[in-house]
């Protein structure tokens, strides 16, 4: 599975797609040296596979590449970041 990424404007998300219609999605909003992670959603078909987690570790990589920090509003996405000590330099 690959992971896409779209930005516009300030806003963007990390998408899973499959003939033309997504399965997954993390959207986040851009402000100004950080990235707010508002939503994560994964399609019934795709649960218990990992697909949230690697959504947000792909806005975390993103985060490290951009220089971002990252707020999660996100319930799961704050969920996935506060477990995984790895990612705490993005926070």
């Amino acid at each position: 599975m690959t992971i896409l990424h779209k930005e516009n404007a300030n806003e963007g998300a990390f998408y899973i797609e499959e003939d033309g219609q997504r399965l997954a999605e993390m959207d986040y909003r851009k402000e100004k040296d950080r990235i707010i992670i508002q939503h994560t959603e994964v399609n019934e078909s795709l649960r218990g596979k990992n697909v949230g987690f690697q959504l947000v570790e792909r806005g975390v990589e993103y985060a490290r590449e951009a220089n971002l920090k990252i707020v999660p509003l996100c319930v799961f996405a704050k969920k996935v970041l506060d477990m995984h000590k790895e990612f705490q330099d993005v926070l």
